[in-house]
């Protein structure tokens, strides 16, 4: 991948002495530096937070060198675009910067929700909810900020307030949900089933762990099937079930080199059950450690709880399905997931 970094380097520093170059034949009235704004855009994200800012000094410093060789035009005018451009620099790079560790700051809000299965657990049934309310509570705030900002108008937009009103509420009722799940779980409830789509939540667990796939530099392929029966389950454990074993699967692709490390997740219809696989290619199972994957507190990871797997089987044969592991060819672990499909006698 190094090959990329240099060639995205080179396009770069093309760009900026084309950009260095118009802004120094065209007139001082022509505010052409306002493009090395682009340059900045598209080195955020490419490059580290250093390099980006080493680059918009760079800009402006071939901005005032421009400005300085420019013959043609106004001097009062040029002084003027000069610090038009220049601030315009500094503000985009500073602007762009935030937005990045704004977006990493909600990846990893996301990563910790895939790790709800990390800490549901009897004993720690106080962390567990913390962690699943985390992002509800996120959104109440963004919402009620927003909903300030609003009302503080002048005249109010009352429509706009109303909206963030109205998401407030939605998230606070889906922490409350939250809650009342993971009480159900701990106190072995029958879930709460509603007919849900497999797919969907395959979806929305790999999008909640977008974060840790980048990290990772783990590819995902989905083979979906396009027709799958709905099977009746509770949303929410189902979505703990599946984050976990994505979550584990990606940090089974730590030790792998990173061109090999791929993940396949699958859906199928086998006699009256829903299947979910979920693959990758790393380095596979310990001797022995097949035979207790699922057991309570018993784990091969340094730091791992050892209750992720004891509770995503316990969802499972809740909802009246199985959950098994096995070698993935040729190397890695796979683990599938049978559910009784709706309607269908068991």
């Amino acid at each position: 991948m190094q090959w990329k970094s240099w060639l995205q380097a080179v396009a770069i520093a093309a760009l900026m002495a084309g950009i260095f170059i118009a802004d120094t034949v065209t007139d001082l009235e022509i505010a052409a530096a306002v493009f090395y704004i682009a340059i900045i855009l598209l080195a955020v994200g490419r490059f580290p937070r250093r390099n980006v800012v080493a680059l918009a000094g760079l800009c402006i410093l071939l901005t005032l060198v421009s400005s300085t060789l420019t013959a043609g035009g106004s001097r009062q005018a040029g002084i003027v675009n000069m610090a038009i451009s220049t601030s315009a620099i500094g503000i985009a790079t500073w602007l762009a910067l935030r937005v990045v560790a704004a977006e990493a700051a909600a990846h990893e809000a996301r990563a910790q929700l895939v790790r709800i299965a990390r800490v549901t657990s009897l004993g720690e049934l106080t962390a567990s909810i913390a962690h699943e309310v985390n992002q509800p509570l996120a959104g109440i705030v963004s919402s009620s900020n927003a909903c300030l900002r609003w009302l503080g108008q002048d005249p109010p937009n009352v429509e706009k307030a109303r909206g963030s009103a109205e998401r407030i509420l939605g998230d606070a009722n889906r922490a409350a949900a939250v809650i009342q799940r993971v009480r159900s779980l701990a106190r072995h409830e029958a879930p709460k089933r509603e007919r849900v789509d497999l797919n969907e939540i395959v979806g929305e667990a790999v999008m909640l762990a977008q974060g840790a796939l980048d990290r990772g530099g783990v590819s995902v392929k989905l083979d979906l099937a396009e027709t799958l029966p709905v099977v009746l389950a509770d949303r929410v454990q189902l979505h703990q079930v599946v984050g976990n074993l994505l979550l584990n699967a990606i940090e089974a692709l730590a030790r792998a080199p990173e061109a090999e490390r791929r993940i396949v997740i699958a859906t199928t219809t086998e006699d009256s059950s829903v299947v979910m696989t979920i693959a990758d290619s790393g380095m596979g199972f310990a001797a022995g450690a097949q035979d207790h994957l699922f057991e309570a507190f018993w784990t091969t990871r340094e730091g791992g709880t050892g209750i992720g797997l004891t509770i995503s089987r316990a969802i499972v044969e809740a909802h009246g399905g199985r959950i098994w592991a096995a070698a993935n060819a040729p190397s890695g672990a796979v683990f599938r997931v049978s559910l009784p499909i709706s309607g269908a006698r068991q």
